[in-house]
């Protein structure tokens, strides 16, 4: 990586994370970095969807190789809910212990957490991808219902968030306790049974929408 490109990855990284991607302007990262072409983001990045494709793909390997570790554990014979919340949460939970990891949380919890993606979730289509293989593995556990609702997403979205508020207070001695209990959320959130008022009221949207 370029000293400059760097310097621009690390300045997005730490404004993202702290203003949220909305109220980052370009110039203000080529500001932070200490860039005097004025074009350079432009040329490294493209734009604001590059620099964020850029920044996750700095913690990807990481985050990758150990849910991949996880799932390769539950399904030589580590079975149930649990382990499934484990690793969507623990390779996750691993980035809390450096800045520009709780940086990463707080960035992927914003661009998550919208109406539409900022940057397109095509990871979701690629079976490589480990968090589609959790999602593959996840939704033979499923209440059929619970599937059709998104439930999944559910629990990523709900994981996500609580990782980026831990993130946002700031590094801790010891993050064990969140973490095993965020899983047990998880496992709740994936393994709740819906009730027969959803059932009722998606029955009912699904006959309006034909």
């Amino acid at each position: 990586m370029s000293d400059t490109r760097g310097r621009l990855l690390d300045a997005a990284e730490s404004l993202y994370a702290a203003r949220g991607v909305d109220a980052v302007s370009l110039r203000e990262i080529l500001q932070e970095a200490g860039a005097r072409n004025a074009t350079a983001v432009q040329y490294h990045f493209g734009d604001r969807a590059g620099i964020l494709r850029a920044i996750f793909a700095r913690h990807a390997p990481d985050v990758e190789a150990r849910r991949h570790a996880l799932l390769d554990a539950y399904e030589d014979g580590e079975r149930g809910v649990r382990p499934l919340a484990a690793a969507l949460v623990r390779p996750l939970a691993a980035r809390l212990a450096d800045e520009s990891g709780r940086a990463y949380l707080q960035i992927w919890a914003d661009v998550l957490n919208r109406p539409a993606p900022l940057v397109p979730v095509a990871v979701l289509d690629d079976p490589r991808d480990s968090l589609c293989r959790w999602r593959d593995l996840v939704e033979p556990l499923l209440e059929e219902d619970a599937a059709r609702l998104h439930r999944r997403f559910t629990a990523i979205l709900y994981a996500s968030i609580e990782l980026a508020r831990r993130a946002r207070s700031g590094p801790r001695t010891d993050d064990r306790l969140f973490t095993s209990y965020l899983i047990d959320v998880v496992a709740a959130i994936l393994g709740a049974p819906v009730s027969p008022e959803t059932r009722r009221l998606a029955a009912e949207r699904d006959a309006a929408r034909r």
